[in-house]
Formats: C-alpha cells, sequence, structure tokens
C-alpha cells in the first residue's frame, strides 16, 4: 500500500522504512485545581486512584471505540496490572465517569477546563500549555507510566500513477515542518531536537508489544468488556 521512503528522516528511533512519525504524543491525569479544592478531593497520583469511589460523577476520560488518546491509558493499566487487573480497574474508571466517558480524544480536558468534572485523562501536552496560560487546570504523570503514541506520515504506493511530489512534500513536513509542529507537540522525535523541563514527562514507558491493529482490536474488547 506505501512506497518506501527516499529520504533520510534522523529519527530517534528506528520505524519501518515506509513511514516515520509526524507527531509524539502522551498521556496524563488532568485536574481542575478549583474543582479539586471544593469537592474536597485527594490529588490522584496514579490511574488506579480514578476508581476510587470519590471521583464518581467528577471523572472524564476517553472511549477507546472513539478515541486512540484512551489507548494510552490502557495500555499503562494494562503494563502495570495485567489484562485481569487492568478490567478491575477500568471497570471502577467508566463506572467514575459514567456519562463523562467521551468520544472525542479532547473531551476530558474540555469537561475539566469548564469545571464540569474535577479530574480527567488526556494529552500530556495539552495540560502544559494550559497551565502554562494561568488556567486552574494542572497535571499528574501517572505512575504506571506515560505511554506514548506517534502520527506518521507516508506515501502510497500508486505505481506508476504515483505522484513525485508526494515523497518531496513528505520530506518537507519533517524537515522544515516539525519546527513549528514540536511547539505544539513537544515531545523530541529527530535528531537535534529539544523538549523544556516542563514537556519531560516523569515516567516516559513503552509497551511491551508492537501497537498493531490488531492489538488495539484486542484492547477495544477489553474495554468493552469492562462497561
Amino acid at each position: 500500500m506505501y512506497t518506501d521512503l527516499t529520504f533520510e528522516t534522523g529519527a530517534l528511533e528506528e520505524y519501518p522504512s515506509y513511514y516515520t512519525p509526524i507527531t509524539s504524543q502522551e498521556g496524563a491525569i488532568i485536574v481542575n485545581t478549583e474543582m479539586m479544592k471544593e469537592n474536597n478531593l485527594p490529588m490522584p497520583t496514579c490511574l488506579k486512584d480514578l476508581a476510587n469511589p470519590e471521583y464518581e460523577g467528577l471523572l472524564s476520560v476517553t472511549d477507546i471505540a472513539g478515541s486512540s488518546t484512551a489507548w494510552l491509558m490502557i495500555q499503562a493499566l494494562i503494563s502495570e496490572y495485567g489484562e485481569d487487573g487492568a478490567k478491575e480497574v477500568l471497570k471502577g474508571i467508566y463506572k467514575n465517569a459514567d456519562a463523562h466517558l467521551e468520544e472525542s480524544g479532547s473531551g476530558p480536558i474540555k469537561k475539566v477546563r469548564a469545571g464540569e468534572v474535577a479530574v480527567g485523562f488526556g494529552l500530556r501536552h495539552q495540560a502544559v500549555a494550559d497551565k502554562a496560560e494561568g488556567l486552574p487546570i494542572d497535571f499528574i504523570d501517572p505512575t504506571e507510566g506515560n505511554f506514548s503514541l506517534t502520527e506518521s506520515v507516508a506515501v502510497i504506493n500508486k505505481g506508476d500513477d504515483t505522484n513525485p511530489l508526494a515523497m518531496k512534500m513528505a520530506e518537507c513536513i519533517i524537515k522544515k515542518g516539525r519546527s513549528e509542529i514540536i511547539k505544539y507537540y513537544p515531545n523530541p522525535i529527530y535528531e537535534g531536537e529539544n523538549a523544556d523541563s516542563a514537556n519531560q514527562s516523569a515516567y516516559p514507558k513503552k509497551f511491551s508489544e508492537p501497537l498493531t491493529v490488531d492489538l488495539l482490536d484486542k484492547h477495544k474488547t477489553l474495554s468493552e468488556e469492562c462497561k
């Protein structure tokens, strides 16, 4: 389906020859500091805490059936507690989230910003940016780990109909566009890139298996069993 990239990417990690990442995004627990005080809530330190009864009705997370943001949370739970342990935690999280189980990856942070809930799980860099802007938002790196996902660029192989400019566009995105992209998605993924301390997570981890479509489907099934 794809043709091998013909340019040197300079990626920090090794990727298949037919794609290279555009962004890298990590998950974190996000809190509304004002709502936490108003409801006298303890600050969570891990994802398992989100299943505690004091967060019932005050938690928002994403459904993996609608957004890959939820996969960051599920990877962390399975990695730390195994599939059976992850199910037990996830059942409690879904019970606490109830109507605040979102289809969009940005749904939880929007509800945390608006004060509809006190706690959420979402993309770490969005919470870092909100806090820097002075919003009553803070973030916690869960002790189970800050897992990450990448979005990538590839060139579709159309045989003789493949537009030669497509490869040049892909190269331009990586070699010219990353300097702007990294301002919004701050995880370094190429040689020479750096992130400031606020954008360096405390517990960066990788899942033990390759993140394939089959694995995603398996984790979707696990998630459905917890609802």
